[in-house]
């Protein structure tokens, strides 16, 4: 047979085919000669075609036939037939498939290897293919060499115990011995890996956490040598001495500096020292100060030390390179309620950033510029936004208008100020408000009743020839009914009044009858707007008459069952169309079914006071459920599973709640009602624990633990719930958006649930 070609020959001709037919013939015939190679048990080529048949591999073409000529390889006593051996399976093989158990053997042999670069191929497999059963049977070796001089080696077993430790968390302990002395190590390998299996194991365990505490002088010792030693060309990258182990230094310190007073205190000099002799003007030291950053804001540190952090933030937002002003501007977002005076002072180079070209660097400075809204700046930061409004991208305008309806309710400084902002959001994005925007507007306008002449002015002036806002058309054609004698009577105050006639309003209002551009919804406003100005107006009442006739044989039946009712009011029921249509009274505020603070994407919010008074019933506003949990399908399965079954968990929730709620007087506090398990499929669990507020007994406390048994963290977390009208939610942040793998951790989030008029569950069902 003759001999096959090199895998240079093979490349070379591959990349001579002119399509993607012709590459996959030729490729068919050299994985036939192979094939045939493998059944005569050529060992003389064998090398030669697996690394072949890798290269195939990594193009997408099926390469699993070569898997066990692997092992055959792997079981030779050449190293070049061992490295190509070693590399096909870490690429052809997998936990999943039962040969790479044939390997265990081998792997073995290869770790007591007297030649150092063997044992380095075989702890490469073991800590990136090695299965928990293989894990478990040579971890031995591996503790072995952690504990070797040679520091090639110890590098690697560093890294392979990493892997250990994720495949089986209860052989750490095996490993503690070894790994305090790693970082007495002056090589920066030994120390880079050691780092990182540090930080392993006390991400895993909290008794680990608490062991290696007492490390924390002796790392910030290696941190400050980095920092003060002088030129190495051996580690040097930019100017600066290996930014690698000074970032996973940095990591580490801010796992065990996390709720430890001690241990702050002991990095705290060492942090304001990296972060004001860091380089800045390399993206290798901006990368060590934004770990900085993130470790200052992580650990308890000192107030000054976490203002020169928000600082160095601040200069990111200036940097030309937009990947640091997207980090820049996440990481503020985290920190703008535990350190919002520093935050603050940052405020113009944040809303400079609302006209940036990148929509990713633009929602986050939106997002931080909503969050940055109190009284004192709410005119000036309303004034931004607005403009923002009026130019951004439409997938932006949204979420915009409702930030901006939360902080001009919560912020307002005047009557005349808030209703000014909402028409003017109305006008400039009406058709992408909340569906709650409308009635919100009017019950506002409603009680400002000093404000009504001016604002059906100032309605009347904008819908003028422009029906495309909706809400807009909507809110005005309400006003228009109700206190249109005020708009003809020219009686406001507030800005120069308008002479309007009532045949000039009547003609406005069907003309939104007419439009094409006006929805059902607007046509039944502007219908009712005519009737009711039969009571306001004296001089059309035989128009607004025959207006409303035409309408009774419409083929909209709402509106056509509006008009045959307002007909036969007019005929038969005239004497009670003034009472009927009189002025509507002051409505009564009712509070939206959820937090009406302004919610980050870091889930952080502003707490709210739980109203007394029951709200609407209606979804928990909320970004979708978990968007990238970086598993693959079964976490976008879990997904799924968790937005169908929300509305399971919240039936169960309500049952427990209105059982507890049902009478202050029926249960006492001691007496509650026992934990109980929502949700438990796709390794994430979701517990429910029950009591009841000391200062209102109608309010139910109800706190959420979720935990994950998977192998990988979920990311994103977000708990939604809805509650009939009879009940109030109130839904507090999380304590995080990530839940951790290996059930590592839980996140607990609160809600409260007030239950005003005691109705049973019964009763809502």
């Amino acid at each position: 047979m003759p001999a096959p070609i090199r895998l240079r020959e093979l490349i070379r001709t591959i990349r001579t085919a002119r399509t993607q037919a012709e590459e996959r013939e030729m490729i068919q015939k050299e994985c036939a000669a192979i094939r045939s190679s493998f059944r005569e048990e050529d060992n003389t080529y064998r090398c030669r075609n697996v690394a072949k048949l890798l290269y195939m591999h990594m193009l997408g073409y099926p390469a699993h036939f070569g898997q066990l000529e692997c092992l055959k390889l792997i079981a030779s006593q050449k190293f070049t037939d061992k490295r190509i051996g070693y590399l096909g399976a870490m690429l052809l093989l997998d936990e999943r498939q039962d040969v790479h158990l044939l390997m265990t053997n081998c792997i073995k042999n290869d770790l007591n290897h007297s030649t150092q670069y063997v044992q380095g191929l075989a702890l490469c497999t073991l800590g990136c293919m090695g299965s928990s059963e293989m894990c478990r049977d040579l971890a031995g070796e591996v503790e072995k060499l952690l504990k070797t001089s040679n520091s090639y080696l110890r590098k690697k077993a560093a890294l392979c115990a990493v892997h250990v430790i994720r495949k089986v968390p209860e052989l750490m302990e095996m490993f503690l011995p070894a790994t305090k002395n790693l970082l007495n190590e002056k090589n920066h390998g030994v120390l880079h890996t050691s780092v990182v299996l540090l930080t392993e194991m006390c991400e895993r365990s909290p008794d680990m956490l608490a062991h290696f505490r007492k490390l924390v002088p002796q790392l910030v010792r290696i941190l400050k040598n980095l920092i003060m030693s002088g030129y190495s060309p051996e580690h040097d990258v930019s100017g600066i001495s290996d930014p690698f182990l000074q970032v996973r230094i940095l990591r580490l310190l801010r796992i065990l500096g996390r709720n430890d007073d001690d241990s702050s205190e002991a990095m705290n000099d060492i942090l304001a020292q990296v972060a004001t002799n860091t380089e800045t003007s390399k993206n290798v030291g901006n990368a060590i100060l934004y770990e900085t950053v993130l470790t200052i804001m992580d650990i308890k540190s000192e107030s000054g030390l976490r203002v020169l952090a928000i600082n160095i933030l601040g200069r990111f937002l200036l940097n030309n390179d937009k990947n640091i002003r997207y980090v820049a501007l996440t990481s503020l977002l985290k920190t703008v309620q535990t350190d919002h005076n520093a935050v603050q002072r940052h405020r113009s180079t944040i809303v400079d950033c609302l006209k940036d070209l990148d929509v990713s660097i633009k929602r986050r400075a939106m997002e931080l510029s909503f969050a940055l809204v109190n009284g004192n700046n709410v005119r000036g930061m309303m004034k931004e936004l607005l403009y923002f409004l009026d130019s951004c991208e439409p997938e932006f305008k949204a979420d915009c208008a409702s930030g901006i309806f939360l902080a001009a309710e919560k912020y307002a400084p005047s009557k005349r100020w808030h209703i000014d902002t909402i028409m003017r959001v109305l006008t400039t994005a009406g058709s992408y408000v909340r569906d709650d925007a409308v009635p919100n507007l009017i019950q506002l306008i409603t009680n400002s009743v000093e404000m009504h002449a001016y604002t059906v002015q100032r309605l009347y002036k904008a819908i003028l020839g422009d029906y495309s806002q909706q809400p807009l058309v909507q809110v005005a054609s309400w006003c228009i009914g109700e206190y249109g004698d005020l708009l003809v009577s020219g009686q406001c105050e507030e800005e120069e009044p308008i002479q309007v006639t009532e045949d000039e309003v009547l003609d406005i209002l069907e003309s939104i009858l007419i439009s094409n551009m006006s929805a059902s919804v607007t046509r039944g406003y502007a219908l009712t707007a005519i009737m009711k100005l039969s009571t306001r107006f004296t001089c059309t009442v035989n128009r607004i008459k025959k207006v409303v006739s035409i309408y009774g044989s419409s083929i909209d039946v709402e509106l056509q069952q509006r008009a045959v009712e307002y007909n036969a009011l007019f005929k038969k029921y005239d004497h009670m169309r003034p009472a009927l249509l009189e002025r509507m009274p002051v409505m009564e505020k009712v509070t939206t079914n959820g937090p009406t603070e302004i919610v980050q994407t870091n889930g952080e919010t502003e707490p709210a006071v739980l109203e007394t008074k029951p709200p609407p019933s209606g979804l928990q506003p909320g970004s979708q459920c978990n968007k990238d949990t970086g598993a693959g399908g079964s976490m976008l399965n879990l997904q799924k599973s968790l937005c169908l079954d929300v509305m399971e968990m919240t039936s169960v929730m309500l049952r427990m709640v209105s059982r507890f709620c049902k009478s202050p007087d029926h249960y006492f506090f001691s007496a509650g009602i026992p934990s109980i398990t929502a949700y438990n499929k796709n390794g994430l669990k979701i517990d429910f624990t029950f009591e009841r507020s000391n200062t209102n007994p109608s309010v139910t406390v109800i706190t959420i633990q979720a935990s994950n048994s998977t192998e990988l963290d979920m990311t994103d977390f977000v708990f939604q719930a809805a509650v009939p009208k009879t009940f109030q939610l109130q839904l507090l942040s999380p304590s995080s958006s990530v839940i951790p793998a290996f059930n590592s951790g839980t996140i607990t989030q609160v809600i409260k649930v007030l239950n005003p008029q005691k109705v049973s569950d019964s009763e809502n069902s």
